[in-house]
């Protein structure tokens, strides 16, 4: 029986086990230690900023960064409905404010011709306000997804962002390591280039400390702000004294010995996927109907997070691949469900769909961990071609 090729895993190797086991020897196991701090310190370094502020989940880092921002009930968020829930849940649900969905481009990032769309002819200006014509409500902020690791295109959307008055936050939580190499923003890193900016180090991820997060911005005190709510909203740390209502959304120091360990791994990984990206193109891209969507080139460096092959015009059932393929003991997946039809949001305004509901149901994502070998990826291609 063949080995199992799983879709994205974690790489962990003699350095991991070496800093985390200081962490452990040293007894600061918890939300204490120097580690955190470290890591912090690495990862705002590597991407270039003043300030990381490290916690327990991508999912937290956009939620402090929704009420850093001031977002709050009443106000509106400009949301790609093309995306994971969670990108979308902190900076609505979890704050009372209401999500306008919007479709994506061919990136899969939020699509910006739909947006300006949106904003010239749904919403009026007033006093340098957005609101929405419909609803009458305040459309605060703009997320941008950097799907798959693929860099939305920042030059349009920020320019959009800064005609309508809105605030910029990117989910970069796959996109770590992804960077502008032309343009306005060339040198830049996704995560770094919006008012605030969010990362996950989740188990797929493509480093990892099991579970983690970490908020940068451009605003210092926006991320002074983020780090106060994250550790309880301390404002006397003998006394308890607490000036706000704060979370609990502390990194461990074992998690952050993970990080740093893994940062270390950074640039190799990326090297690694994009070998395989590459490998998985040659061999399948116009290939019996079947692509391998691209990404942005010239403009950008990817992560080359996760690869999508695109079924359309091969006459593939999306799913009747994904069981074949799991029968032969390859683990693939379907892109997500699009949010604006989830429980909860039909209510809400979705607008520009057509690409998200055909990258919906075409899109097959392959294994694509930073261990796997060349040898798997070439089984999967063999499988693949043989469907």
């Amino acid at each position: 029986m063949s080995e199992f090729i799983p879709l994205s895993v974690p790489n962990f190797g003699a350095r991991e086990a070496e800093l985390a086991g200081q962490a452990i020897t040293s007894g600061w196991v918890s939300t204490s230690g120097g580690k955190v701090t470290e890591f912090e310190e690495a990862l705002a370094a590597y991407v270039g900023m003043p300030r990381a502020v490290a916690c327990n989940a991508g999912t937290s880092a956009l939620h402090l960064a929704a009420m850093a921002a001031g977002i709050t009930r009443g106000d509106e968020v400009i949301v790609p409905t093309l995306t994971f829930i969670a990108a979308v849940n902190p900076l609505t649900r979890y704050v009372g404010a209401e999500p306008v969905f919007i479709g994506c481009d061919d990136s899969l990032c939020i699509d910006p011709d739909a947006v300006e769309d949106f904003c010239a002819n749904r919403c009026e200006l007033r006093d340098g306000r957005l609101y929405n014509k419909a609803t009458g409500a305040h459309i605060k902020a703009l997320e941008v997804v950097h799907v798959f690791g693929n860099m939305a295109d920042m030059p349009r959307l920020m320019a959009i962002a800064k005609r309508y008055g809105l605030i910029v936050i990117e989910d970069a939580t796959e996109a770590l390591g992804t960077r502008c190499t032309d343009g306005p923003f060339a040198g830049k890193f996704a995560g770094t280039i919006g008012d605030i900016g969010c990362y996950s180090f989740n188990g797929n991820k493509i480093i990892t400390t099991g579970a983690g997060g970490m908020v940068v911005s451009n605003h210092a005190d926006w991320a002074e702000h983020a780090k106060h709510l994250s550790t309880q909203a301390k404002a006397d740390l003998l006394q308890f004294l607490h000036d706000e209502v704060g979370y609990n959304y502390r990194m461990t120091n074992v998690q952050a010995s993970l990080g740093l360990a893994q940062l270390e791994r950074l640039e190799g990984f990326i090297a690694h996927k994009k070998a395989l990206y590459d490998r998985y193109v040659a061999a399948l891209d116009g290939v019996k109907g079947l692509r391998i969507l691209p990404f942005r080139e010239g403009e950008c460096r990817s992560n080359h997070w996760f690869f999508s092959l695109y079924l359309k015009d091969s006459g593939l059932d999306r799913d009747t691949v994904i069981e074949k393929l799991q029968a032969q003991h390859i683990q693939t997946r379907p892109v997500w469900a699009l949010i604006h039809e989830q429980a909860d949001y039909p209510r809400n305004e979705a607008y520009g769909l057509d690409k998200a509901l055909d990258y919906r149901k075409y899109i097959v994502n392959l294994p694509c961990s930073t261990n796997l070998s060349f040898e798997d990826c070439d089984r999967v291609i063999e499988a693949v071609l043989g469907l």
